[in-house]
């Protein structure tokens, strides 16, 4: 009981084995053998991060899967059931620690579409320790909001973080932005709190990541 407990507290972490976690060394894992095959993913597709461009994790280098088509079998903490399948492609990371990152990217019709699509992560998010407290009530959570980032059209960064009796806390990072009819999802998380979070690393990775959204 306990690990799927802590799994949910550290679905950011380990989404990547990420970002749903039961230990150091979760997030380390590499995906499953669909996950590295995935689907053919389109020319054209919006460019996203690479593992340079994550926060440093002292200790350790960040590596991460290819680029795939669609959603994650294990979607981001916090913003589950939030992004469409169509249009979607997605990156995980992980480290040979607890820390895990991933980016979830959906082209979407038009620009309306899109900026309602990351209204409603943004609302998932700034939602998600009230809902997490919900569905955990022995635990505790609360959530930041860090501000937006200036980054095509429009970057926000938010952090929660969550604690369960016996169990390790975890700190999550979240970058949500959009770019015309683009819009991407970056999280990032391990076990610890506020404190220790990269924050202005995670605020350059933000706007890395909107960034390159744009193709002509």
């Amino acid at each position: 009981m306990r690990n799927s407990l802590r799994g949910a507290a550290l679905g950011a972490v380990a989404v990547a084995a990420v970002v749903a976690g039961t230990g150091t060394g979760l997030a380390a894992q590499a995906p499953s053998a669909q996950a590295r095959a995935g689907a053919a993913v389109p020319q054209r597709t919006p460019a996203h991060l690479v593992p340079r461009e994550l926060p440093p994790r002292p200790g350790s280098d960040w590596y991460a899967s290819d680029v795939t088509k669609g959603l994650s079998e294990t979607p981001p903490f916090c913003v589950e059931k939030t992004f469409p399948s169509a249009g979607a492609t997605h990156r995980t990371f992980w480290t040979e620690y607890d820390t895990g990152a991933a980016q979830v990217v959906v082209r979407t019709g038009t620009v309306e579409a899109a900026r309602k699509l990351a209204a409603a992560a943004e609302k998932k998010i700034r939602d998600c320790a009230t809902d997490w407290e919900g569905q955990y009530p022995e635990g505790t959570a609360s959530w930041r909001d860090y501000g937006a980032v200036a980054a095509e059209d429009g970057a926000h960064v938010y952090g929660v973080h969550t604690s369960y009796p016996d169990s390790e806390p975890s700190i999550h990072l979240f970058g949500v932005g959009r770019d015309g009819r683009t819009v991407t999802v970056v999280t990032w998380g391990e076990m610890g709190g506020y404190a220790q979070a990269p924050l202005a690393a995670f605020k350059r990775t933000t706007t890395t990541a909107v960034t390159k959204l744009y193709h002509p």
